[in-house]
């Protein structure tokens, strides 16, 4: 995989990639079914690049706050395996979908078992975890608490009108609680472990921030700025794994085929992309493809993989 070289093509390559998603008008749809969600501009894009040497570098709307969703996922599967270790794949499996992220199908061929932890069902999982000897507001402060610690920001917040639009219109997510309550894969009360995941879907990064907080991915478990570990090497590898097979739902396979590096997509229209050894990736645009990816995203960050040959399948 190519290093970087010079910082002013990493630069470079930003700036193009935002001017020309500037200029697209095809930018998908945003995510209405969260009405908080459907009042945000869907002309905003915004790019941020964190690279393991220290530099940070950005395009766009880099520093606009945004609702990370799903990216948050990527947090709560590091902070779970950090509680209970490969205990973990008892309850959630680690294979890719091929569903929408709130489908109940699968669950009821599985035996309440979410197929990975990217979709809401493993998401909702990992937030009973979470909660093992907490109140949920203790657990929903210790997963805002490590995304400040990662992104090395105390400002970063939880959008609580986003959580309570969340709660309000999160009838399928009920339903998908509930089921696995029913298989005995949910150790607390639908309600507390539902409360949990809406918030911390609910919390608000830009992407500047984003990036920052995804370095240790990009850095084999360490914190590039520090050398301090926050994971091990083997599990920032397995956590990127399932970045790639997992990530971007129904359309992670086409990610991993058109972009070739490990991402999680948020239905706020964020993306944490991660280049092994070179740089932490996030990129945000509102608007929604079909399986519910950011659009100008995802298109965005093909380009930049092929403006920077960056791949984990380069030589």
């Amino acid at each position: 995989m190519a290093e970087i070289d010079a910082v002013p093509e990493l630069e470079q390559a930003l700036a193009e990639v935002a001017a020309e998603m500037a200029e697209r008008t095809d930018r998908g749809d945003v995510a209405t079914y969260i009405p908080q969600l459907g009042k945000v501009d869907p002309k905003r894009f915004g790019i941020a690049a964190a690279t393991n040497d220290g530099r940070v570098i950005l395009a766009g709307d880099a520093d606009q706050p945004f609702s990370i969703q799903s990216v948050s996922k990527v947090f709560t599967l590091t902070l779970a395996l950090g509680k209970v270790g490969d205990a973990l794949w008892h309850r959630v499996g680690r294979e890719p979908s091929g569903n929408p992220f709130n489908s109940i199908v699968q669950l009821e061929h599985e035996n309440g078992i979410p197929r990975n932890p990217f979709i809401n069902a493993g998401a909702i999982v990992i937030s009973d975890v979470l909660l093992a000897g907490h109140q949920p507001r203790e657990a929903i402060g210790e997963i805002l608490r490590f995304v400040q610690f990662l992104a090395d920001d105390d400002t970063i917040i939880i959008d609580h009108e986003v959580a309570a639009s969340e709660r309000a219109t999160g009838y399928r997510n009920f339903a998908l609680a509930n089921y696995m309550k029913s298989f005995g894969n949910l150790h607390h009360e639908p309600e507390l472990a539902l409360g949990v995941y809406f918030h911390h879907c609910a919390i608000a990064m830009s992407c500047r921030q984003l990036a920052m907080a995804g370095r240790f991915l990009a850095n084999g478990g360490r914190n590039p700025a520090t050398g301090h570990s926050v994971v091990s090497t083997e599990r920032a590898r397995r956590i990127g794994a399932l970045m790639l097979t997992c990530g971007h739902y129904d359309g992670s396979g086409d990610f991993a085929f058109h972009v070739g590096i490990p991402g999680k997509s948020g239905v706020g229209g964020g993306i944490l992309g991660i280049v092994p050894g070179v740089a932490s990736l996030a990129v945000w645009s509102p608007g929604l493809n079909e399986n519910g990816n950011s659009k100008l995203g995802s298109i965005a960050l093909e380009k930049l993989a092929r403006m920077m040959n960056w791949s984990i399948f380069a030589p």
